[in-house]
């Protein structure tokens, strides 16, 4: 009987255990870590709009150019030792489908060994360097899908790791296309419309300008206006999981009254006032971004009209 009674106690002793282990995890030692990149004073930072509709800065980096700095590991309580499992850094490219938020699908994986497992005594920086950083992708953030660039430190220890993350952003240049062709198109409702539009490239650089005229042959229905605009259109996912999403990046009105036959609109529009990312193709198989010119016209009985057509964007390198 007292060996049962003996026994029926040892869960009691347990407990304490666990609340002794528990008191000594809460007040042992803690660590922050903080992430410097080695030319930050100097190295150009933009500002990217986030997820939830905010802005912040973010370093710039372009493909090949070396990733490096430092890491602080700073410990919070003086006179206490850091046991840990080895420190690390990772530089990581990553698509995030913000449907799909469990998986994260990463393209690039770069790790360096900071420190093997140990004990830690004292604050302490390590330096990094990643050269040569291959960057396939332009950084991107949409409606259902990021695209990101980070570093990551991890303190691996027995119960939780310390993780600390920085984002950096990225800038792809583009080569000048060897084939850059205009655009000419005739379009029209039997016997009431015929319309000709031409602009004068279909491949334009983010800080290009947008050249072209609207010819009226046949005009038999009575025209209120006429607007041109850019859609971005986003596609994520792929066959009965795909997903598209348009957005109006910028439309204006470049006629006002009814046209007659023989009459040409002009049309100018400058794109470097809008936050525009280059034409991105089944990046990684996951997503696309592509823009289209939109014509509409507008009848007196607000009938609407309109034809889209497709255009490319590339990042133009300025020392070019």
């Amino acid at each position: 009987c007292v060996v049962l009674l003996s026994l029926r106690r040892c869960p009691y002793v347990r407990t304490d255990v666990r609340k002794n282990a528990t008191m000594s995890f809460l007040f042992g030692q803690a660590a922050t870590v903080v992430i410097d990149i080695a030319d930050k004073e100097t190295r150009k930072q933009v500002d990217v709009k986030t997820e939830d509709g905010k802005k912040e800065s973010l370093f710039l980096y372009h493909d090949q150019v070396p990733v490096k700095g430092k890491v602080h590991v700073n410990l919070k309580n003086p006179g206490k030792k850091l046991e840990h499992k080895g420190i690390k850094v990772e530089f990581i490219g990553q698509i995030e489908l913000f449907y799909d938020r469990g998986n994260h699908h990463e393209f690039t994986s770069l790790v360096r060994e900071l420190a093997p497992p140990g004990v830690l005594a004292k604050s302490t920086t390590y330096n990094f360097e990643f050269l040569n950083v291959e960057k396939l992708h332009e950084s991107y953030t949409g409606v259902n899908v990021r695209l990101r660039y980070f570093l990551r430190v991890t303190i691996a220890k027995s119960i939780t790791n310390t993780v600390q993350e920085l984002d950096l952003w990225v800038h792809n240049m583009n080569d000048v296309p060897d084939i850059n062709n205009s655009i000419k198109m005739e379009v029209g409702i039997e016997d009431c419309l015929h319309i000709e539009f031409e602009y004068n490239k279909s491949k334009y650089h983010l800080k290009d300008v947008i050249v072209g005229k609207i010819y009226f042959l046949l005009v038999r229905i009575k025209i209120k206006h006429m607007e041109v605009g850019i859609i971005r259109r986003e596609s994520t996912g792929s066959g009965a999981n795909t997903y598209n999403e348009s957005d109006t990046v910028t439309k204006f009105e470049i006629m006002d009254g009814a046209p007659v036959r023989g009459e040409s609109i002009p049309i100018r529009l400058f794109l470097a006032g809008f936050d525009l990312a280059p034409t991105m193709r089944d990046i990684n198989k996951k997503f696309s971004v592509k823009y289209y010119l939109n014509l509409v016209l507008v009848d007196e009985e607000d009938r609407r009209y309109f034809k889209q057509q497709e255009i490319t964007l590339w990042r133009r390198d300025k020392t070019v």
